[in-house]
C-alpha cells in the first residue's frame, strides 16, 4: 500500500522537474545529404543555443528548451556556407546569409515541426505543409504522458509533385497557396474562416500521402498533437517508421490556438510569409487521417508510418488484450495487498 502512496508524489516530482528543465530536442539526419537545421523561437520565447548549423548524414545533434518556449525548426539543403558561416540554402533558406539563422525563418517550401511547450501541461505540436515541403521529417516524444503521437511527413513528396507547384530540378514543392496566391488556397479574404476554407485538389493528394502533417489553415483536427513532458526527436528522412509512428492514435481535435495549442488557423504558429501567413489552403484537410496512399513510385510508406488503418488490432484481438490488461491489475494489485 505504501507504494501507491509513492506513486502520485513520484508523478509531482517527474512535473516539477519538468517545469524546471524545459525539454530535450535531439535533431537526427537520415537522409543520404548533409541537412542545416533552422530554428526559430517564437516571440517572447528564448533563442537556443543556435538558431542554424550544419548536421551531416548519420548525426544527432541536441538542444534543451525551457519550460513555455515555442518555436519552430526546419531543415536546409543544398547550402554552399563558406569557412566564415556565410551563405544560402538552396531550400529552406532563412535569408540571413548565415549559417546561423539569427531570428529568420525559413523561406517557402519548406516542411515545418512547430512546437509550444508547455508549463506544467500539455505541450501541443505539429508538422506543417502550409508553406509547402521540401524533405521527409518526423517528430517524435519520449518519455510523456498523454496521447503523445508521432507525426510527420515520410513521404518524398518532391517525387509526386505536381509540375506547376515543382521548384526547379524537384528540390521542394510549394504550397498551391505560394504558386498561385489565390485566396481560396491561402484562406485569406473572405475565405478566412473554417466554414469557408476548404481544401483543394492539391490538398487531397499531399494529404493522402502525409495524413497527420498540417495541409493547410484550418486542417487542426487530424494534424495537432499533445504529450505532456516529454522529450522530442526530429528526423530528417526517416528510413524506415518505427513502431510508434506506426500504432499512434489520430491527435486531438482543436480548432483554435486560445489554450497555447498549435492551431494554424489561430495564427500562433502560422506562416512566417505574408502570402501564408493566414494559412494556405494548399494541403487541405482529409479525415482519412489513417488512409493508405500508393504513391507514384508505388510506395504505402505513408500509410504505414502514419497509422494506416489496415494495421489496427480487430475487434476480437482487442477484446483479448482488455481481459489480459484486467487480469494482470488485479494480480498487481493483489500482490500489493500481500
Amino acid at each position: 500500500m505504501d507504494l501507491l502512496l509513492f506513486l502520485p508524489l513520484l508523478s509531482l516530482a517527474f512535473l516539477l522537474s519538468r517545469g524546471i528543465s524545459g525539454a530535450t530536442f535531439t535533431f537526427v539526419n537520415k537522409c543520404d545529404y548533409t541537412v542545416w537545421p533552422g530554428i526559430l523561437a517564437n516571440a517572447g520565447s528564448p533563442s537556443l543555443d543556435s538558431t542554424g548549423f550544419e548536421l551531416p548524414s548519420d548525426s544527432s545533434r541536441s538542444f534543451v528548451a525551457p519550460t513555455g518556449w515555442s518555436g519552430r525548426f526546419w531543415g536546409r539543403t543544398g547550402c554552399n556556407f563558406d569557412g566564415s558561416g556565410s551563405g544560402t540554402c538552396e531550400t529552406g533558406d532563412c535569408g540571413s546569409g548565415l549559417m546561423e539563422c539569427n531570428g529568420a525563418g525559413a523561406a517557402p517550401p519548406a516542411t515545418l515541426a512547430e512546437f509550444s511547450l508547455g508549463t506544467g501541461g500539455q505541450d501541443f505540436y505539429d508538422v506543417s505543409l502550409v508553406d509547402g515541403y521540401n524533405l521527409p521529417m518526423i517528430v517524435e516524444g519520449s518519455g510523456g504522458s498523454g496521447m503523445c503521437a508521432s507525426t510527420g511527413c515520410v513521404t518524398d513528396l518532391n517525387r509526386i509533385c505536381p509540375s506547376e507547384l515543382r521548384v526547379g530540378n524537384g528540390e521542394a514543392c510549394k504550397s498551391a497557396c505560394g504558386a498561385f496566391g489565390r485566396p481560396d488556397y491561402c484562406c485569406s479574404g473572405e475565405f478566412n474562416s473554417p466554414a469557408s476554407c476548404k481544401p483543394s485538389m492539391y490538398s487531397q493528394m499531399f494529404k493522402s500521402a502525409c495524413p497527420r502533417s498540417y495541409s493547410y489553415a484550418y486542417d487542426d483536427p487530424t494534424s495537432t498533437f499533445t504529450c505532456t513532458g516529454a522529450d522530442y526527436t526530429v528526423t530528417f528522412c526517416p528510413s524506415m517508421p518505427s513502431q510508434k509512428s506506426s500504432k499512434d492514435a489520430t491527435p486531438m481535435t482543436t480548432t483554435n490556438g486560445g489554450d497555447g495549442s498549435m492551431s494554424e488557423s489561430s495564427g500562433s504558429m502560422g506562416s512566417q510569409t505574408g502570402s501564408d501567413s493566414s494559412g494556405s489552403g494548399e494541403m487541405g484537410s482529409d479525415s482519412g487521417s489513417g488512409s493508405q496512399a500508393l504513391l507514384a513510385d508505388g510506395s504505402y510508406l505513408a500509410g504505414l508510418a502514419m497509422g494506416d488503418s489496415s494495421r489496427s488490432l480487430s475487434s476480437s484481438s482487442r477484446y483479448a488484450l482488455g481481459c489480459a490488461l484486467l487480469a494482470y491489475a488485479v494480480f498487481f494489485f493483489s500482490f500489493l495487498q500481500l
